[in-house]
């Protein structure tokens, strides 16, 4: 897959590394000549390029990609690379890094958004899930499918743990993708079974986050 990330500062620089650790094509593009550092990310393309402009865009030859990432410091610039790679280029996925809370509802389809990433948002979710264990977590928010993503650390009064993740009942538009435990990433399998202190990640409708939560944890949510 190639990757277009705009904004090449620690945020950019890392993602381009986690991408290119998973055997992703990744371009860095960034106004500022003092951000092109090919030394910090060498397995990068880099473009000093305004990626508000369409002719930086051509050369950065977004038609080609699959995958646009807005991810400076800047809410404006996010938001119009994402409208310019989505409408002018026709890039299939946009990722929009938001960086003030107050914007957070200007990212969506309207403006290009496929996906966006609220700073603020994730932020205060980490704060609320070191001190919350069975209450759902929001992480963000897919506009284009009315679905989010959302964390639940399961607690251990829970009537699941110990059983596969197949025999869970999760309500319909509900999807788990992934099991945080002890520090390692698991695939769901529907052999898997679910421990206490997992952290499971859903992408589920929004309409049934409280059936889940009551499903998961019925002790704290009057299951």
């Amino acid at each position: 897959m190639k990757v277009a990330i705009a904004g090449a500062g620690a945020v950019g620089r890392s993602i381009a590394r986690e991408l290119i650790g998973n055997g992703h094509q990744v371009l860095l593009v960034d106004k500022d000549p003092g951000a092109i550092k090919p030394e910090r990310v060498p397995d990068a393309e880099w473009l000093l390029a305004d990626s508000c402009e369409m002719s930086s865009l051509e050369e950065a030859r977004l038609d080609q990609c699959d995958v646009v990432i807005a991810a400076t410091g800047d809410d404006k610039v996010n938001l119009v690379t994402s409208l310019l790679a989505k409408t002018e280029f026709g890039v299939p996925r946009t990722v929009g890094r938001v960086n003030h809370p107050n914007n957070e509802w200007l990212f969506s389809e309207a403006w290009g958004v496929d996906v966006n990433v609220s700073t603020p948002r994730i932020m205060s979710a980490l704060v609320e899930e070191a001190v919350t264990v069975g209450d759902l977590v929001r992480l963000f928010t897919f506009r284009q499918g009315n679905a989010n993503l959302v964390e639940l650390t399961l607690p251990e009064d829970s009537p699941y743990v110990g059983k596969p993740a197949g025999l869970i009942p999760f309500p319909e538009n509900c999807a788990l993708v992934t099991i945080l435990r002890d520090g390692q990433v698991y695939t769901p399998d529907a052999e898997e079974p679910v421990e206490s202190g997992d952290e499971l990640l859903f992408v589920v409708s929004a309409d049934v986050e409280n059936d889940l939560e009551r499903l998961l944890a019925p002790s704290l949510h009057g299951g």
